[in-house]
């Protein structure tokens, strides 16, 4: 199952629930029990080693590197 962080609208409150993939993305603030809104965070992805250019796999020639 998931986290995902919330931030209350009203109060700013930032909290973190554990829910599924299928969930509701507003539901109420524990402190002040109003609207609260699911916040998206970027995912940190690092890619390392070679093959994730285009200059990559082929020379200037067209053919591919041996």
């Amino acid at each position: 199952m998931p986290v995902y962080l919330y931030k209350c609208s009203k109060c700013g409150h930032d909290f973190e629930t554990i829910e599924g993939f299928n969930s509701h993305t507003v539901i109420d603030c524990p402190l002040c029990k109003a609207e609260s809104k699911r916040v998206l965070c970027p995912a940190s992805i690092i890619f390392k080693g070679s093959g994730f250019y285009k200059t990559d796999g082929s020379s200037s020639t067209g053919k591919p590197k041996k």
